[in-house]
């Protein structure tokens, strides 16, 4: 039977055909139909989801940064200028996006990858500026003590190649390094060769590579012009240590530990002049140097063996009256601070300071409290006597006395 239209059109082809697939259709399984739905779903969720991501965005703390004169933070703006005015304001925006009921309860389910740090950029810059105001306090110390105590003559004394023999450089980016030893001067060198490409990580480079391989130049070996222009072009960068808890760690690295070097060369005169009644196998092997002989030996105008940068004051080793640091780094703080200076000279965002200790790696690092314990073993002479050698570290870059009995 045909079926047509006014005109005599057959339309039952096409009714037929219709009815056919909705029949197949129809005995489609049920799970074909729980796929499409939950597809369906899923897509206005994901929807749902977008939407409510960029309104928890704009509501958390510090969105957006307000810089004096109305100026707001771009991706083109460094963050960690260190000449950054530390009494600018910062402020975050104030936005009135709603949270609504139903947002609340979604929340719960975003993906954590989607949910802001705390803090987050606001938290980010106040660190920044608390950093930069040390830094700034530091400077201002060291230039007020130097202002104070150096002579008249030594103001018009020149830099000589003795006085930037310790310093290291690493012409890439720009950097001039005073080795402090025992104040994480391995892990720097291990950064610095990473940052003129002589590896790709620090994490590959061992002790003996960092100190003999000369894989890094000192500052006295270029000419003279070339010493002034880095003097006045790089950053120079300074990190030290408590001069106490230093001193303390270097005599158990050197002395209580075997070391082919420091026992001959400095255990064995030590024992020598310093020790009743030694035994012929100290004098013979220069091992067991205690603390406080090594102590009686560092005091003594008249040495039996010379003076050694792990143990020499800072203000000798760096010249910091004669350099002016624009980086003075603290151990106690090491691994922030140093970041935070790679991060502001633009080192590659996966290049961060290493924490790990190569040197007796199973010992206990040397902390305030070990630092007690070996000065319990002097008497007060001796600990005063000994504040006095490192007086000017202490004063210049702002330690509190060790002890409550020193003056």
């Amino acid at each position: 039977m045909l079926w047509q239209d006014s005109k005599g059109v057959d339309v039952g082809w096409g009714i037929r055909r219709c009815v056919r697939s909705a029949v197949i259709i129809m005995r489609l399984p049920c799970s074909f139909w729980f796929l499409l739905l939950f597809s369906m779903g899923g897509f206005l969720l994901l929807l749902h989801l977008q939407d409510l991501t960029e309104t928890v965005q704009q509501q958390r703390p510090g969105a957006k940064l307000i810089f004096p004169h109305g100026q707001v933070e771009s991706k083109e703006q460094c963050p960690h200028c260190l000449d950054a005015d530390p009494q600018a304001s910062v402020h975050p925006v104030k936005l009135q996006a709603q949270i609504t009921k139903n947002h609340r309860k979604l929340l719960l389910k975003i993906p954590s990858v989607l949910k802001q740090p705390r803090g987050g950029l606001y938290g980010q810059a106040e660190n920044i500026r608390r950093l930069t105001k040390i830094q700034q306090s530091r400077r201002r110390q060291m230039r007020e003590v130097c202002a104070k105590y150096r002579s008249s003559n030594s103001r018009m004394r020149l830099v000589n190649r003795q006085h930037v023999s310790r310093i290291y450089v690493e012409d890439t980016y720009k950097l001039l390094y005073c080795e402090v030893p025992k104040a994480g001067c391995s892990n720097w060198k291990r950064v610095l060769m990473v940052l003129q490409g002589e590896a790709s990580s620090t994490g590959e480079i061992p002790h003996e590579q960092v100190h003999y391989g000369n894989h890094l130049k000192r500052l006295d070996s270029f000419s003279h012009q070339g010493i002034l222009r880095r003097l006045e072009t790089y950053r120079k960068v300074l990190f030290l240590r408590e001069p106490f808890e230093r001193l303390v760690s270097a005599f158990r690295d050197k002395f209580e530990s075997p070391n082919s070097y420091y026992h001959p060369v400095f255990g064995k005169p030590i024992i020598s002049k310093y020790r009743s009644n030694a035994s012929k196998l100290a004098l013979r092997t220069g091992e067991g140097v205690t603390f406080k002989e090594f102590v009686q030996y560092l005091l003594d105008v008249h040495r039996p063996v010379g003076m050694d940068i792990h143990w020499e004051p800072v203000v000798q080793l760096c010249s910091p009256c004669l350099i002016d640091y624009d980086f003075i780094g603290k151990f106690e703080t090491i691994e922030e601070e140093a970041n935070f200076l790679l991060r502001h000279i633009g080192a590659p965002a996966n290049l961060t300071f290493p924490s790990f200790k190569d040197r007796n790696p199973k010992a206990e690092r040397t902390s305030s409290r070990i630092t007690q314990e070996y000065f319990s073993r002097l008497d007060l002479s001796e600990r005063q006597r000994t504040y006095d050698l490192y007086y000017m570290d202490y004063l210049m870059f702002n330690y509190s006395k060790p002890f409550a009995d020193l003056y």
